[in-house]
């Protein structure tokens, strides 16, 4: 991790002001957010902090606080090339994620971290899912994964578990954002699945301390880093009074796109979908309904790399043939999928290509060849 290690854990557990908060007064008056660790007593009283937040920052400049044997826990835990600690500052920290209201100030990472920087989309929904649930998940899971997006969710039972298995299946990396510390895996059963994950170039991630227990609270507050590290997200099934909710109206205030899939009228596990759908989420059948909007998105990711025109066209056989269908005029992915005869699934990592590559444009009506 870069420097201020111990400041940036400080900060991240200092109590009576919530990540949002510190972002904004530090902002508000001119100085990074470690620096409000190493303020004098006149200059803290002068910012009306709470009185826990300044006992807490003059034990920190005591050297009392945080914890050593934690700190120590923490230097161990990063011997492992596989893990991680990321600070808000850190260049490493996904761009898409610092556009919420309350970024997380630290992220605790096992796995690879450049996949947070990938395109993603989360799937969240009922612990207590229908068979039909869980058969859903796994299959809009094992398409999209097939088209290049990656799978966030936050590995509970029900239908967050089934989505993560379903890209497993695959053997490809999908992203599972924990309401515990990494630690101290939930829900136990779920352990297996976790270290699947990491090993098959996935990632665990958390922003509690590294056996924070899995207390009730801390779900609804890692729900708004699922929704914050997509472009869109899923809901499968959910009951009326459900995470899942909490997680659908973050993305809507974060601008995220919201999908939501019907039920059976007299399943309670669907009608938080219908209430959804009712708000303004997207009805979804197909997952091509879903890849279409995100293909817009894409350019959010990867470290806002700028795209340049190509001198000369390098294209596959298949590509070629696809940028002579795609020609001069709009045309839609269902358009593309009737002529080509190619699903979504198939279509989409080759769209994506061309148009990162600069050879077609993807807008609001249709893709467009630009050269």
């Amino acid at each position: 991790m870069e420097n201020y290690f111990r400041e940036w854990i400080a900060l991240s557990e200092l109590p009576g002001m919530g990540p949002g908060v510190l972002l904004r007064l530090a902002a508000q008056n001119g100085f990074e957010p470690v620096a409000l660790l190493g303020l004098g007593a006149p200059q803290l009283e002068a910012l009306s902090l709470p009185a826990q937040t300044i006992r807490h920052i003059h034990a920190f400049q005591a050297g009392q606080w945080p914890d050593n044997d934690y700190l120590e826990t923490v230097l161990h835990w990063l011997q492992s090339p596989s893990n991680h600690l990321i600070s808000f500052t850190s260049d490493l920290y996904p761009s898409l994620l610092k556009q919420i209201s309350d970024p997380p100030l630290l992220l605790y990472i096992s796995g690879d971290p450049d996949l947070l920087h990938m395109p993603q989309l989360a799937i969240v929904g009922s612990r207590s899912a229908s068979r039909s649930g869980v058969s859903l998940s796994r299959s809009f899971a094992s398409d999209l994964t097939r088209a290049g997006i990656t799978i966030t969710s936050g590995l509970a039972r029900g239908i967050d578990g089934a989505a993560h298995m379903a890209a497993v299946a695959l053997s490809k990396p999908t992203v599972a954002v924990l309401g515990s510390g990494l630690l101290n895996i939930y829900p136990r059963q779920h352990q297996r699945l976790a270290d699947d994950i990491v090993r098959q170039g996935g990632a665990l991630v958390s922003e509690y301390p590294l056996r924070m227990a899995p207390l009730p609270h801390n779900f609804p507050r890692r729900n708004r880093i699922i929704s914050g590290l997509s472009a869109g997200v899923l809901v499968v099934e959910a009951a009326r009074r459900s995470g899942s909710l909490i997680t659908a109206r973050l993305a809507l205030e974060q601008g995220r796109e919201v999908f939501a899939l019907p039920g059976a009228l007299n399943n309670p596990q669907s009608h938080g979908c219908h209430d959804l759908i009712r708000e303004g989420a997207t009805l979804i059948e197909t997952s091509a309904q879903i890849v279409e909007p995100l293909a817009s998105l894409l350019g959010s990711y990867c470290h806002d790399e700028k795209r340049a025109m190509p001198e000369s066209i390098k294209l596959t056989d298949v590509e070629a043939r696809l940028l002579e269908q795609i020609g001069y005029e709009l045309v839609t992915l269902e358009q593309l999928i009737g002529i080509t005869g190619l699903d979504a699934a198939e279509l989409l990592p080759q769209l994506v290509a061309m148009e990162l590559s600069g050879y077609i444009e993807n807008t609001p009506d249709g893709y467009q060849r630009l050269i």
